[in-house]
């Protein structure tokens, strides 16, 4: 068994037919980076505040993810142009529930709502019903197909007294064609809040080891490691693509 794996045997669990109380299918997102050993130093810190999420016994699982853009990168554009109004669209598969969900994020001046539906398996071409539930969310769309694979563990964590939930994810792989890229030692923490509340337990642990929020989706992060700048635009994010890098490297 991993360290992490050993570490998440310390959480008391909570199962997924409690979870409907912390859907948050419409909230507020905080996201932090780190290394996978703050990680280790972290998890005993939030034992007890947080339930972890166990399945089938699992408590660190697979997502997979295919997700769609435009020949233009519309996308992944409005995100680099910081619009107030943006998409992401794509296919998530739980890997060990083999569950898939075509989902669509929108985000609207600093919040997210989150609107899905269960699909059987991933589609290259939107089928019919697929491409009518994306055109029903998503304002001016054309036509979009897969532009990125993404897969990754995660570990999924929910406040004990608040109405929140934390997701850590690790081992992020990113591939489409013949590129690839990896992140063995980043560490992608998302805190999804109802409200903004910065004196939650995470935020102030985050606070007190002198970690910062920051803000760049793994679908920007792969987008930006898969295609040069000829395709889609670096400069905005170029830096915090940088920073990124140096703390997958164990640098910063």
């Amino acid at each position: 068994m991993s360290i992490i794996s050993g570490l998440l045997q310390n959480f008391s669990p909570i199962h997924l037919d409690e979870m409907d109380a912390v859907k948050l299918m419409n909230r507020v997102d905080t996201k932090y980076a780190f290394t996978r050993t703050t990680l280790k130093e972290l998890l005993p810190l939030l034992t007890q505040h947080y339930k972890i999420l166990e399945i089938d016994g699992i408590r660190l699982p697979t997502y997979k993810s295919l997700y769609f853009d435009d020949e233009k990168f519309t996308f992944y554009a409005d995100h680099h142009k910081g619009k107030s109004s943006r998409f992401k669209v794509r296919i998530r598969n739980y890997v060990e529930s083999g569950l898939y969900f075509l989902e669509v994020k929108h985000r609207w001046k600093g919040r997210v709502n989150k609107k899905r539906i269960r699909v059987s398996d991933f589609q290259h071409v939107l089928l019919d019903e697929s491409h009518e539930f994306v055109n029903k969310n998503v304002t001016n769309l054309g036509n979009i197909n897969p532009t990125m694979w993404n897969e990754y563990n995660r570990i999924t964590l929910v406040n004990i007294e608040r109405q929140e939930r934390l997701t850590l994810d690790i081992n992020l792989k990113f591939n489409w064609e013949e590129k690839h890229r990896d992140f063995d030692s980043l560490v992608i923490a998302e805190l999804k809040q109802k409200r903004f509340d910065r004196k939650t337990p995470f935020n102030e642990i985050m606070r007190d080891m002198g970690i910062r929020p920051y803000r760049l989706s793994k679908y920007c992060i792969g987008t930006l490691e898969l295609y040069d700048e000829k395709t889609v635009k670096h400069n905005f994010f170029k830096e915090k693509l940088i920073k990124l890098e140096k703390i997958n490297e164990g640098i910063i």
